[in-house]
C-alpha cells in the first residue's frame, strides 16, 4: 500500500475513531448485554456490528463509485452534507445527557443463556439498521476517500474500521461487566458526551475547510 493510501486510512481511522466511541444504538446494546449476558454474549454481539459494518461499507463503495461516474456535482453535494452531518452529530452528542443503567430493565425472561449465533444476528441486524452508520459512511467516504482509490483498497479500510469496531466493543465487554469501572465510566458520562461531540464538531469544520481549499 502506497504512502497515499496509507495517509487517507489514517484520516479516516482519525475521524473513525472518534465516531465509534459516540454512545448511540450499536452501545446500548453492547452495554445491555454485558449487564445482563455477560461478557462473552457482549463480544459476540460486537463482533456480529463488525460484520454489518463490511456490510455497509460494500454498498457505500458501489454506491459512490455510481454516483461519480453519473455527476461530480451530485458528488459535491453529498460531500457536504457528509461534513454538516458530522456537525449534527458532534452538536448532538456534546448536549447528550450522561448514561443511565436504571433505564435497562432486565427480567427473568432475559437472564435466559443466549447462543453465539443468537448475539451474532442481534449485533448485525442492531448495526444494519441503524441509521447512524448509514449516514457517516456515506460522509466518511464522500469527504475522505477520494473516488479514485481502487475499490479493493477501500474495502480494506473497510476491514480496519471494522476491526477497530470490534476491538472497541470487546473492551466495553470487559470493563462493563467489571461494576466498579462501569460506575465510573457512567459517572464521568456528560463529559465523556461533550469531548466527543466537541471532536465530531472540530473534524466536520476541518473537513470542510479542507473541501474548500480543493
Amino acid at each position: 500500500m502506497s504512502m497515499q493510501y496509507v495517509l487517507e486510512f489514517l484520516g479516516l481511522m482519525a475521524v473513525f475513531s472518534i465516531f465509534i466511541v459516540v454512545p448511540g444504538a450499536d452501545f446500548a446494546v453492547i452495554l445491555r448485554q454485558s449487564i445482563v449476558h455477560g461478557r462473552r454474549a457482549a463480544i459476540m454481539t460486537g463482533i456480529g456490528m463488525g460484520f454489518s459494518l463490511l456490510f455497509h461499507i460494500s454498498y457505500t463503495i458501489l454506491g459512490l463509485g455510481l454516483i461519480v461516474s453519473q455527476s461530480l456535482m451530485l458528488f459535491a453535494m453529498i460531500k457536504w452534507a457528509g461534513v454538516a452531518y458530522l456537525v449534527y452529530l458532534g452538536i448532538k452528542s456534546f448536549r447528550a445527557p450522561g448514561f443511565n443503567v436504571a433505564d435497562i430493565h432486565v427480567s427473568e425472561e432475559d437472564r435466559k443463556p443466549i447462543s453465539a449465533p443468537r448475539c451474532l444476528g442481534m449485533g448485525f441486524i442492531t448495526n444494519a439498521l441503524n441509521p447512524k452508520p448509514v449516514l457517516f459512511f456515506l460522509s466518511l467516504f464522500s469527504t475522505l476517500v477520494h473516488h479514485d482509490t481502487p475499490g479493493l483498497i477501500q474495502f480494506s479500510y473497510g476491514i480496519g474500521m471494522a476491526t477497530a469496531l470490534v476491538a472497541w466493543f470487546a473492551a466495553v465487554s470487559t470493563f462493563f461487566t467489571v461494576k466498579a469501572v462501569r460506575d465510573r465510566f457512567i459517572a464521568s458520562g456528560k463529559w465523556f458526551n461533550r469531548i466527543t461531540g466537541a471532536a465530531l464538531v472540530g473534524f466536520g469544520f476541518r473537513l470542510a475547510l479542507a473541501r474548500a481549499a480543493d
